[in-house]
């Protein structure tokens, strides 16, 4: 019975983070198309897509709290027999730790193409600045 709530979990936790994925896929290579140099920008999408999995399965399908269904019963006091209603709560944790895990790594890393970008765009201000008064003296001439 538990190595099913194992495969069941893995599976909803997979699931969910291909969802995620799909749905910030776009979004995220605009940005990072935008922030990164064109031969590396497919690269790093691809690493970001991989760690979004990564991070939703692991956060998802937390191997640490299934211990407790799988201690023999003289070792622990708090051994729990999977019952409807605790495939139901392991269920539910699965999923919300997957949107979990995945909105917290989305949130910092659009925090950090946030910062990216203003960095970006000061920079494209002071190329522009700086390339201003050139242009001027090449219209009066």
């Amino acid at each position: 019975m538990f190595v099913l709530l194992l495969v069941v979990t893995f599976t909803l936790a997979t699931a969910a983070s291909y969802v995620v994925t799909r749905m910030f896929d776009k979004p995220l290579a605009g940005i990072i198309a935008r922030l990164i140099p064109d031969e590396l920008s497919v690269a790093w999408h691809r690493y970001v897509l991989f760690g979004l999995y990564l991070i939703g399965v692991n956060g998802g399908v937390r191997i640490w709290e299934f211990q407790k269904y799988v201690l023999p019963i003289g070792a622990a006091r708090d051994t729990l027999i999977l019952t409807p209603d605790r495939w139901a709560l392991e269920v539910y944790r699965t999923l919300m730790g997957t949107l979990q895990s995945t909105a917290q790594v989305l949130l910092l890393l659009f925090i950090c193409a946030l910062i990216g970008y203003v960095i970006v765009r000061a920079r494209e201000r002071t190329g522009l600045s700086a390339a201003t008064p050139v242009t001027r003296a090449a219209a009066r001439a």
